[in-house]
Formats: C-alpha cells, sequence, structure tokens
C-alpha cells in the first residue's frame, strides 16, 4: 500500500507535454507549494533545452526541457501530468511501471467500466507492476460533469433530469491543431454533419455514467443528437482564417438513460464566432445547470475574464489544468488502479502560498 501523501511531503512531478493546457499546468506546478517539478516531457526540437520557467512565461527554474523519456523517469517523480495532445499507451504503461503515479486529461481514464477492456487490463497490470495509479479529470469532462454533481444531487430524493448546458468560444482556450484537425471548425457543413463523434460522445457519456452509477441510475442507453451552425463571413483563429459558410458552430447533447427516462445530460455549445447562421442563442463562456427533480435548482456559472485574446488564452485553459494538478496529493495516495472521482476523497486546493518561487 501506498504512502499517505495528501499532505505535508513534498511531492516530485513531471509535466508531460507544453500545450496550451500543458503550459498552464507547468505553471500551477511551480507555484504548488507541495511540488517539486523536476522534469519537464516535450515533443518539439525547438523546445527541448528550454528552461521551464521560459516555457511558461515565469522565472528560471534550472529544470530544462527534454525528450528524454528515460531521463525523466531517471528523476523518479511521485507523479506525472500527463497532457499529450494523444493517448500513447506505450509511453503511460512505462511511466505506471516505473512507479510514477498519473494526472491527466486524456478522456479515455475518467470511467474505467465503460472504457476499452484490453487497454483497461494493460493499464491495470502496470499499476500493479509499480504500485501506482492513474486519474484523469479536468474542467469538461470532469469538474462539471463529474465533481459539481455529487454536492447538488445531495439536496435531492427525486431526481428527474439534470441537464448541463456548457457554452464555450473556444478560439482562446484550444491549440489551432486541436480547432482545426480535432474540433473541425472550418470545416463544410456537408461533411461534418455526416460524421458521427462517436470518441467526444463517448467521452461524456462516460463521465456522466460514472456519476449515474454511483446514485443508483446507471444507463441502459445513451442517446446523442449533433447540431451545427456556419460562419457569415471569415474568421481568424490563431494563424488561420477559416472561410465564410463554413462549420464555426457546434452542439452536441449526450444523454443517458435509465430504465428508458433521460437522467443525466450533457449539452456542448461550442463555437469560434456569435455571428452564426442560424443564430443560435449563446452566453458568455460558462455552464448553467439546471435539476429538475424534488428540490429543483438553476445554476449559472459564468467566467468573468477579461475579453481581450491575451488574458483569455492565459486564464481559461486554468479552469482544465488546476483540479488534476490539486488531485495530485490524493491521486499518489490512493490505492493502485485507475482511479476515479468518486474513489478519491474530496479535492482541496493547498493555498498556503501560491507561488513558491522566491
Amino acid at each position: 500500500m501506498k504512502a499517505d501523501k495528501r499532505s505535508g511531503a513534498v511531492l516530485r512531478v513531471v509535466q508531460w507535454a507544453t500545450g496550451t493546457v500543458g503550459t498552464s499546468a507547468l505553471r500551477a506546478v511551480i507555484g504548488h507549494p507541495q511540488l517539486e517539478l523536476v522534469g519537464v516531457r516535450v515533443y518539439s526540437e525547438n523546445k527541448e533545452g528550454k528552461d521551464a520557467g521560459d516555457l511558461c512565461g515565469l522565472a528560471a527554474t534550472g529544470v530544462l526541457a527534454t525528450r528524454n523519456v528515460e531521463a525523466l523517469l531517471a528523476t523518479l517523480p511521485d507523479c506525472v501530468v500527463y497532457m499529450a495532445d494523444r493517448t500513447d499507451a506505450d509511453e503511460i504503461c512505462r511511466i505506471l511501471e516505473s512507479g510514477a503515479n498519473i494526472v491527466t486529461t486524456r478522456a479515455e481514464f475518467f470511467n474505467p467500466e465503460r472504457m476499452n477492456a484490453a487497454l483497461r487490463q494493460r493499464v491495470e497490470k502496470a499499476c500493479q507492476t509499480g504500485n501506482s495509479s492513474i486519474h484523469a479529470s479536468g474542467s469538461s469532462p470532469g469538474f462539471i460533469t463529474e465533481a459539481l454533481l455529487p454536492p447538488l444531487l445531495s439536496l435531492q430524493r427525486r431526481l428527474d433530469l439534470l441537464t448541463i448546458d456548457e457554452f464555450a468560444h473556444c478560439v482562446d482556450t484550444c491549440s489551432e491543431d486541436m480547432l482545426i484537425n480535432i474540433m473541425r471548425f472550418g470545416e463544410a457543413p456537408e461533411i461534418f454533419g455526416a460524421t458521427e463523434f462517436t470518441e467526444r460522445d463517448t467521452v461524456f457519456a462516460n463521465s456522466l455514467g460514472l456519476i449515474a452509477d454511483a446514485i443508483g441510475l446507471a444507463f441502459d442507453d445513451v442517446e446523442v443528437t449533433s447540431e451545427h451552425a456556419v460562419t457569415r463571413g471569415p474568421v481568424k483563429l490563431h494563424d488561420t482564417t477559416i472561410g465564410s459558410g463554413t462549420v464555426g458552430g457546434q452542439r452536441h447533447t449526450v444523454t443517458g438513460l435509465h430504465k428508458g427516462k433521460p437522467v443525466l445530460r450533457f449539452r456542448s455549445n461550442w463555437f469560434v464566432t456569435t455571428d452564426l447562421e442560424p443564430a443560435w442563442q449563446l452566453r458568455d463562456d460558462g455552464w448553467r445547470v439546471i435539476v429538475e427533480g424534488d428540490t429543483p435548482l438553476d445554476i449559472m456559472i459564468q467566467f468573468p475574464v477579461a475579453n481581450d485574446p491575451d488574458t483569455r488564452a492565459k486564464v481559461m485553459p486554468n479552469l482544465t489544468a488546476h483540479r488534476p494538478i490539486n488531485a495530485i496529493p490524493a491521486v499518489c495516495s490512493a490505492a493502485p488502479g485507475i482511479v476515479t472521482t468518486v474513489d478519491l476523497p474530496q479535492i482541496f486546493a493547498d493555498l498556503s502560498r501560491t507561488d513558491k518561487r522566491p
């Protein structure tokens, strides 16, 4: 059994990838009073050899970025913050077998009961070999689909339907690669409309399903619908400008059913411009949660971030990056295996010193 590292001990951490969210996580690790940065994994040659502080806009740390996996594992980290843009199962298992725990935003690991059976078996074996744990979290899915729901549902004795609406202007919070190649903004509407977004929809169904199982309303089916809207004019992302009449807004609705009745629903409203056809009723970035039951609730969460690209680009990724960082002590103390929000204790952020650097 692993030692309890939830309080007191300084934990050695490697930041694995420094994209949009990874850079935010790197800043959080450097400034966290209970964490010591011992390594940074990068994937591009132009980042290799740079100081971690230079990569995230902070003072020099003395920790240099590398592409050498073995050198990183030789630092004997307690935890790896795995934020690569794609899951490398070989890499993840190598980390876990070495004895390092993992916190990640990778969607495959939110709900072990619903993940690929072969991948689950392989990862769980690696955890047993290394006496290590892996936990996935973030903002969405993660905080809004898991962490926030238990306190809201603790007020209920009858749940009719809980609906989460997410509103996100995606340009400042997603990389160009994410916007174009993964989310597929700028695609021709006839191509986009013919696509089934199975992987994306599965992510939210799996995350909501974790809570559904915990409250005794396990899903017996999941319904998925998708809509899109097109740009009325050209829209600049970061370096790329997408054309008029291409996909600029997308809405995906995932509904979990228990005994044929909708119980938990997530609806994304993602866009790169508000000038869309058809004109959607969009809100500023945030979430609206409506709980229908014997204790009804209507909750709006908005992000009061200055509406300039530089501020938004620095602040908004924190929503995804910070919860995994704050979960590190609990994950390092958890039983070996794939651990979920339901398995872990309440996550408290150590805010005693938000910046430990001199």
